[in-house]
């Protein structure tokens, strides 16, 4: 029984050996992944912040339109209601 003893914890122990360089070679392998991540997501940056100018231009723009039609759809809706209140003056005269 020592024998197989002996055995088996030998082979425990290379298992053991060849878990842990296992975990080595993917704990290297996520560095190097996360350095290029790590890369890519300044490179991202780096552009989003030159674009950052044309959104502002664009949601200033936006914004002027918008406001521009709400009084168009505000000066429209009063002459339209005047109308109608007219037409009802004189319905009831």
């Amino acid at each position: 029984m020592s024998v197989f003893m002996q055995t088996l914890s030998v082979i425990f122990y290379i298992l053991l050996i060849i878990l842990v360089i296992a975990l080595i070679v993917l704990v290297l392998n996520a560095i190097q992944t996360l350095g290029k991540v790590d890369r890519l997501v300044d490179d991202v940056s780096r552009k989003s912040k030159k674009l950052d100018g044309v959104f502002t231009i664009i949601d200033n723009t936006t914004d002027a339109m918008v406001g521009f039609s709400d009084m168009i759809v505000s000066f429209t809706a009063d002459r339209i209601g005047r109308i109608f209140k007219r037409k009802k003056e004189n319905k009831h005269e």
